[in-house]
């Protein structure tokens, strides 16, 4: 299954990188505040502040063309952010809000968020193993998510219209009152990765999140021990058949290990404009 997937997904992304490779008959504008790694076939890499994670750095980047068009966001941490992280059972999760980089180009994302869990979370018997999340938000509905609010159950209860909904995602089993994690959302799974507790073997998956009827964010989740076998990942994003907001959608999903930089990259490209329908 992952590997047709993969396959596919690889085909689909060389035609975009191709595609912005080609591209490339000017310079690239510099976001005003943002560090710039320089130009690479007609694109511009744009960096957010670095935040200190085990014995290394993360930082989120946003990759833009030459045309001033988003092109790809992700998350870039150095290899040695694999050690030194905490762990063992009295260890507790270490959350991030890697800053994206100022004056860069509307994503369609509000924010990110990193998240190391040192002794996984819950259902512990699909995600108990030591691993990352990366939420990517397109709202800041999050700090909505309040289980102490009195509408709470009535908004976590309230599910995206099906043609919102990413082709083959499905919600967690049980009331969403339940399945709504406070303060993020709720996790919609993908039935092509059989999530399926006693036959999972959790490695890595892409969830999409949602929260009061829209989906809210997309969020890679891979375990360390995975990362540190410098993949190389690639599918296509899935997609609903309508949008509820105009702006910028992700098509590719990719992990990679860059070793000219030593850090691993987790990424959201192919950033494709959208509207509303």
């Amino acid at each position: 299954m992952r590997t047709s997937r993969s396959i596919t997904a690889l085909a689909f992304s060389t035609c975009t990188v191709l595609t912005l490779a080609g591209c490339s008959d000017g310079s690239v504008p510099t976001a005003e505040g943002a560090e710039t790694a320089g130009h690479d076939h007609g694109v511009t890499t744009l960096y957010g502040p670095e935040s200190e994670l085990g014995e290394g750095i993360s930082r989120a980047y946003i990759v833009v063309d030459h045309g001033g068009r988003p092109r790809e966001v992700g998350i870039r941490m150095s290899e040695s952010v694999l050690t030194g992280l905490p762990e063992g059972p009295g260890a507790g999760t270490t959350m991030l809000m890697p800053d994206l980089p100022a004056g860069a180009p509307d994503t369609g994302l509000d924010h990110v968020m990193l998240g190391w869990n040192p002794n996984g979370h819950d259902p512990e018997i699909l995600y108990g193993a030591p691993h990352f999340d990366m939420h990517f938000y397109t709202t800041d509905a999050d700090h909505e998510v309040d289980p102490a609010a009195p509408d709470f159950a009535a908004r976590a209860a309230r599910l995206p219209e099906p043609e919102y909904v990413p082709e083959g995602y499905i919600p967690p089993p049980g009331p969403p009152v339940e399945n709504t994690v406070p303060f993020m959302g709720m996790h919609w799974t993908d039935t092509a990765d059989d999530v399926i507790p006693g036959s999972f073997e959790f490695t890595e998956v892409l969830l999409n999140g949602s929260w009061d009827g829209e989906f809210i964010f997309i969020e890679p989740m891979m375990t360390r021990e995975w990362l540190a076998t410098k993949p190389s990942l690639r599918e296509i994003v899935k997609q609903p058949s309508s949008y509820r907001r105009t702006g910028y959608y992700p098509t590719v999903y990719t992990v990679d290990f860059d070793e000219q930089a030593g850090e691993d990259v987790v990424a959201l490209s192919g950033l494709t404009m959208r509207e509303a329908s």
